[in-house]
């Protein structure tokens, strides 16, 4: 089983895909991670991301497409792969599927938790206290919350028409919405 989880910042994909990956034994797959650990192990690939990041500009769409091939590729992965905040538009959308098709497999449920800007903001002020991360203050999170959604929405639209979409009220505790999507993925 392959599966997408989309969710605003603060929304907790993070959370709920480290709870999925390890009660349905999959491999999280989140870009921001993989692009830190090629720049760590100091390969080419993570070089040319590293001078990229550096000056402040986006890691283009064909380096991630190439890094993800990378982990569909891998039999160790296939079909037991959760795409955390990826992908970011409709052509990284229908890449994946291309991707995916090229090495027998598919998208198989799209989660995306719902969480109000009024929640986000209340999430990130807690999560400042804990975490001390500089990016998270309600200005931040209000203008990264309308960037979300106004991105990813033809990418929701489009896992609808594929009646991929199931859509996860994340507004409630952790362990609620543990136990909506462990019966989600239950059914499939």
């Amino acid at each position: 089983m392959n599966l997408v989880i989309f969710g605003p910042p603060g929304a907790g994909k993070g959370t709920q895909s480290k709870f999925i990956a390890e009660k349905f034994n999959l491999f999280q797959l989140s870009t921001g991670e993989f692009l830190r650990k090629e720049i760590s192990k100091n390969t080419p690939i993570g070089k040319k991301i590293s001078s990229i990041i550096n000056e402040g500009n986006l890691v283009s769409d064909q380096i991630v497409s190439d890094l993800i091939e990378k982990i569909i590729s891998n039999k160790e992965y296939k079909n037991r792969i959760i795409f955390d905040g990826y992908p970011r538009n409709l052509n990284q959308a229908k890449n994946l599927d291309n991707l995916l098709k090229k090495y027998k497999q598919k998208i198989d449920i799209v989660l995306k938790l719902s969480v109000s800007l009024q929640t986000i903001k209340k999430r990130i002020s807690e999560r400042r206290s804990q975490e001390k991360r500089p990016d998270d203050n309600e200005e931040i999170a209000a203008k990264r919350y309308e960037t979300y959604e106004k991105s990813t929405e033809p990418i929701i639209e489009y896992y609808k028409k594929l009646n991929l979409l199931k859509v996860v009220d994340g507004e409630r505790p952790i362990h609620q919405i543990n136990t909506e999507i462990s019966d989600i993925i239950s059914l499939i």
